[in-house]
């Protein structure tokens, strides 16, 4: 049975002992935030050992864990910061997307159309088509713009929340957002014809 805490009620509970929180949070956040970070950096070695550096700075950090935002916002403000300082020690530039399949994932909405036509071999291959497009247009995007775009849709944040989480301002942010969101309409629309 899932548990119905928020996520801060369930961060709260964690830092004061209960490790049956932590893995409800984790449930509910490892497959968004490992795309996030296999998304930036473009590595899937490098992202699985990121992705475990997140979580290993947040058991790290659970001792002072107050609430001062949203934990979405808290756990990809620790994400963002990670991959920054490899950038930075690395020298290295975010790479393009990554394909991610993960049979224990069910939460790609591309794999959740409805109706009994999602079931056709046309429509597998059209749906197919459409999420390679995507991933692509995905990596084609500025690393600015893309984190924009991934913070919004897979951290499933608030523009506030994103900006908060990113290091920038409000209105960056949403500037980054929609140069990323026409971009992909753009890169998108013959996919429609």
């Amino acid at each position: 049975m899932a548990d119905e805490r928020s996520d801060e009620a369930l961060m709260l509970a964690y830092r004061d002992g209960d490790a049956a929180a932590f893995d409800a949070l984790y449930a509910r956040w490892r497959s968004r935030l490992y795309r996030y970070i296999l998304h930036q950096c473009g590595e899937r070695g490098l992202a699985e050992d990121l992705y475990q550096d997140v979580w290993m700075k947040l058991i790290g950090a659970r001792g002072n864990y107050e609430i001062h935002a949203k934990f979405s916002t808290w756990l990809f403000t620790i994400a963002h910061r990670r991959l920054i300082d490899h950038y930075r020690r690395s020298a290295a530039r975010p790479q393009e997307v990554v394909r991610w399949q993960d049979e224990d994932d069910a939460g790609d909405p591309l794999d959740e159309l409805p109706g009994p036509s999602a079931l056709e071999p046309l429509q597998q291959h059209a749906t197919g088509e459409l999420r390679t497009r995507l991933l692509d247009a995905l990596g084609a995007l500025p690393a600015a713009q893309r984190e924009a775009f991934l913070l919004v849709e897979e951290g499933d944040l608030s523009l506030d929340d994103a900006a908060r989480a990113a290091g920038v301002g409000r209105e960056t942010l949403k500037s980054r957002l929609r140069y990323a969101l026409a971009k992909l309409r753009a890169a998108l629309v013959e996919f429609k014809s």
